[in-house]
């Protein structure tokens, strides 16, 4: 696919996958980027390391709806319509749901779905415009599985891959391709506490789901066959992977403590 002369919003774009995916896209030609970071610092940097690029910064929480909303006005005022959305931006605060404060649950919710719809909402219009447009969401393997102690989390996860498949059939006459992606475990800051386990390379990750949204694939799930095998087991025998959960129960509760990347 032709990237140059492409306009693409991207939330979360200036750390871990989402920057990967920005470093990716500019490789690949495309040098009008529309990015969405709470961190103004990080914002800044990403535009002085790439001068050439004509970012558009936008400063904010994407659980505040002002931030989306305005993104979305920015991008029609500046350009006039958005060939690719890339909802990207994710937070984790793990453990047992009985421990977990609610202001984290709300948290999650807000910024790992609510603010994924919104935004799509909003950038509906600017996609349309498009000759050929595509959103890519950025679910979680914990999204196609649910697991103890990633109660709010993988919940969030899995109903961006409903909302992903609803998305797909209802703007598929109007030429906008809709891809999920469902990463494993990726060496980002989210996952710092776990240093040391076998990760996923964050440029990996976003090459792949990059890869997989201009190929038009419905879904990019990472994991290998282990994972495909788990999905399997898990819609047609769940009992079983039941089973295979409660085995290291007390290790998984013990490493979801203190995961928490907000």
């Amino acid at each position: 696919m032709q990237l140059k002369g492409k306009n693409v919003l991207i939330t979360g774009g200036t750390r871990g996958i989402g920057k990967c995916m920005v470093q990716y896209l500019i490789t690949h030609g495309v040098s009008h980027i529309a990015v969405i970071a709470r961190d103004k610092k990080n914002l800044k940097d990403l535009s002085l390391e790439y001068p050439e690029v004509n970012f558009i910064r936008i400063a904010g929480d994407i659980a505040n709806i002002q931030v989306l909303r305005d993104a979305a006005a920015r991008i029609e005022d500046k350009w006039g319509h958005l060939d690719i959305l890339i909802n990207n931006a994710g937070i984790v605060a793990a453990g047992p749901l009985e421990d977990i404060q609610d202001e984290d649950l709300y948290d999650q919710v807000a910024v790992n779905l609510t603010a994924v719809m919104l935004l799509t909402k909003y950038c509906i219009p600017l996609l349309k415009f498009s000759e050929e447009a595509y959103i890519l969401n950025i679910s979680s393997g914990l999204g196609l599985i649910g697991m103890p102690f990633y109660a709010v989390y993988g919940s969030t996860k899995a109903a961006i891959r409903q909302f992903s498949d609803s998305m797909r059939r209802e703007l598929a006459p109007f030429s906008v391709s809709v891809t999920c992606a469902f990463p494993t475990a990726t060496d980002t800051e989210m996952m710092q506490k776990f240093k040391g386990r076998k990760m996923d390379a964050p440029e990996y990750v976003a090459e792949r789901s990059l890869e997989g949204l201009f190929n038009k694939e419905i879904q990019v799930i990472f994991g290998g066959e282990e994972r495909l095998i788990e999905n399997t087991l898990n819609f047609e025998a769940p009992e079983e992977l039941d089973k295979k959960v409660a085995q290291n129960y007390e290790e998984r509760k013990t490493a979801s403590l203190d995961h928490k990347a907000v």
